[in-house]
């Protein structure tokens, strides 16, 4: 009689198990084939689990026996190796973002569908575009990842056969299929006159923000005049609501600019490095409150919360706090995309409003440059949802002043 109470799955190492399926009282092997890039399964034809664990092992050397050795130079796990080397470097020197090495990390290493767990003993100088199809193949099978996340792990697999050409190794990348992108409108505040008076969302959330204040907390942080001026802060100075952001400008990153009215602040480690970011007239006025607020302060003290050294715990805490406040102001959903408004949203509710309160005349690559992001970005997430207004049809037309 078989044994209901099966034992679990007995892994041998990476690749190599043994286990026991109902109906059956042997021990059956799993083994990953990294040519054929599957899984092996067969009976081991043993019950005893020593017997086939032994078994195991024997299937496993027989199937290494007969592929050919790849020199350790030659294998995509050397230049996916190399490759990380030289982005930490660039790190190091200021010529690279901290987001951008962690995103070709994270492509590369993740331990559960990254390029390295498929690829890594491959030859390079073998690999063609039917290798790579056959890895998505492979990892829609494992994973549903987005179409942005597919793209990047396409842009880290050239990356690395790149660092192979450059050192002669191929002539050439083999073609690899870019994955399609839905582009989901960032959601944003509507505010007039992109909508009325009445439906302007961003005039309704600072002025609830306002009527809160001192009457409204969450978890120990208030909805008070400092939390206001944050928020009014971020939707006229275009940067991100994150540790690397808007919570790491110091005094020392602030400086007071005239004709036009304006704080030029230095973004030291931004999502796309370092940049300095022009901000709205509002952000000065804003500055000024902080600089009453705290009238004692050192030049390297945090404009926002600077009694709290750990940044992230600030982060966190606006954030929940933030969520909190929409909850209570029954704006927290979008219903123009379907989505739920966050602290991002006062970002993108900055950039939406050049545009259209420029009446078209706003310069994007300019606006890009200054928020921190691409023209492209500009187009595919905010531009291309807006409504086509007179003044921007006749900006269109125009030839020139």
């Amino acid at each position: 009689m078989v044994n209901s109470k099966l034992p679990s799955a007995v892994k041998i190492y990476k690749g190599l198990s043994i286990y026991k399926v109902n109906g059956s009282n042997f021990w059956y092997v799993r083994l990953w084939d990294s040519k054929k890039k599957k899984y092996l399964v067969k009976s081991t034809g043993f019950d005893n689990v020593i017997q086939a664990r032994e078994a195991a092992i024997d299937l496993s050397n027989s199937i290494l026996r007969n592929q050919p050795l790849v020199e350790t130079e030659y294998t995509f796990k050397h230049f996916a190796l190399r490759y990380l080397n030289s982005l930490r470097k660039k790190v190091m020197r200021g010529d690279l973002s901290k987001g951008y090495e962690h995103s070709m990390n994270f492509s590369i290493q993740n331990r559960d569908w990254g390029l390295l767990d498929y690829f890594g003993d491959e030859d390079v100088r073998h690999l063609k575009t039917r290798h790579y199809e056959s890895y998505l193949n492979w990892l829609s099978k494992k994973k549903n990842l987005s179409g942005s996340t597919k793209n990047t792990l396409m842009a880290a697999f050239r990356n690395v056969l790149k660092t192979a050409r450059e050192d002669g190794v191929i002539d050439l990348i083999p073609a690899t299929p870019r994955t399609k992108q839905k582009d989901n409108p960032r959601p944003f505040f509507r505010f007039h006159p992109l909508v009325s008076k009445d439906d302007d969302a961003y005039q309704k959330l600072m002025e609830g923000i306002k009527e809160l204040d001192g009457r409204f907390s969450h978890k120990w942080w208030n909805v008070d005049e400092e939390f206001y001026d944050l928020c009014l802060f971020l939707t006229h100075s275009f940067v991100r609501p994150t540790v690397t952001e808007l919570y790491s400008i110091k005094h020392s990153d602030v400086t007071v600019a005239n004709d036009p009215r304006r704080l030029i602040l230095t973004i030291r480690d931004g999502k796309t490095g370092y940049r300095q970011a022009n901000t709205m007239p509002a952000a000065v006025t804003v500055y000024e409150r902080i600089l009453k607020r705290y009238p004692i302060h050192d030049k390297e003290d945090y404009i926002f919360y600077p009694e709290h050294t750990n940044r992230q715990t600030v982060s966190g805490a606006i954030q929940r706090l933030f969520k909190a406040t929409l909850d209570k102001l029954k704006l927290r959903d979008d219903v123009y995309t379907d989505q739920n408004h966050t602290m991002y949203s006062l970002r993108h509710t900055a950039i939406c409003m050049r545009i259209i309160n420029s009446k078209g005349k706003v310069n994007i690559y300019n606006l890009a440059k200054n928020a921190g992001t691409s023209v492209e970005q500009i187009e595919r997430f905010y531009a291309k949802h807006l409504p086509l207004s007179g003044e921007l049809a006749e900006n269109i037309q125009s030839f020139g002043e």
